[in-house]
């Protein structure tokens, strides 16, 4: 697939996403409501446009990355929105909105004449910009099919469905697990310090037995133990993509026993810590119930 690639949205995924695009060759046009992420890939050679209209006038495949569900539609279905676009025939959503939200977009968008390709990724800030993200990809197969020649430069994609949404539903269970893994190993390590543990010495045992995890193995080390909490994620966005999964979970009749014990926490942790916080913050809830820090020898 040759041409223009339109993204809307140069935040934390964003920006590496874009980044990824334009190294690999490909000519942007971008939008995003802040001007001084415009203006970095102004001076990259990307073409800055004033609105998602703008982009979707000039891209026949638009890729968005934003941060809440209320956001992608207002981009996606809004008066100044894609769904007015001249160019457009192909919307990817690579947010994390949940899969009601995305079949309501990719239906709305239907009606126009697009086709919609549900596109949540995992991978973080570094995977965006290294193209290393793992896509998880619904929709009309032959769309995909169309879209991977530019997707594949943004890491593995993986077809998981047929329907919009159902990368939606898959995404939400990946970030419910790692919701639940940091909420417990915030637990497990503020008990450990409480009881007299080197932080330290516990990761080190952890990481050689069966309870390691993403958390003891990479997060602890990089962004707690040295004090830094600079993961790059934000709680409120955190706490979003819980109570997605459990708005999901809700709507299909399956209990949730741990995972409302941890949208629990993930609720006291925005409120006592910040939504804005990066959520290796959680752990700080914990210690200033406990009176203890998680803190390593890097710190």
């Amino acid at each position: 697939m040759s041409g223009i690639v339109g993204v809307v949205g140069l935040g934390n995924m964003g920006r590496g996403i874009a980044s990824r695009l334009l190294e690999t060759g490909h000519k942007l046009v971008v939008f995003d409501v802040r001007p001084q992420a415009q203006r970095e890939f102004a001076e990259r050679g990307a073409t800055i446009a004033g609105s998602p209209r703008a982009v979707a006038d000039e891209a026949a495949v638009v890729l968005v990355s934003l941060p809440t569900p209320d956001v992608v539609k207002q981009v996606a279905l809004g008066a100044d929105g894609l769904v007015q676009g001249r160019a457009i025939k192909t919307y990817i959503d690579f947010s994390t909105t949940g899969p009601q939200v995305a079949r309501e977009v990719g239906e709305a968008l239907a009606q126009a004449g697009i086709q919609a390709i549900d596109a949540p990724v995992t991978g973080a800030v570094t995977g965006a910009a290294t193209g290393k993200l793992q896509m998880m990809l619904s929709g009309d197969r032959a769309t995909i099919a169309a879209v991977t020649p530019v997707l594949q430069h943004l890491g593995h994609c993986e077809v998981v469905g047929d329907r919009v949404g159902m990368g939606q539903s898959l995404k939400l269970l990946n970030n419910l697990m790692v919701a639940t893994a940091m909420a417990i190993t915030a637990e497990a390590t503020v008990l450990g310090v409480k009881a007299g543990l080197d932080p330290d010495v516990m990761l080190r045992v952890l990481n050689r037995g069966s309870g390691r995890n993403i958390c003891t193995e990479e997060r602890w080390h990089k962004h707690v133990l040295n004090r830094k909490f600079d993961n790059g994620f934000a709680n409120g966005l955190m706490r979003k993509d819980v109570r997605l999964c459990m708005d999901m979970a809700e709507s299909l009749q399956v209990p949730m026993w741990v995972a409302t014990a941890v949208d629990r926490l993930w609720m006291q942790t925005v409120l006592q810590v910040g939504a804005e916080q990066n959520t290796t913050t959680i752990v700080q809830t914990l210690e200033q119930w406990a009176g203890v820090e998680v803190r390593g020898n890097a710190a």
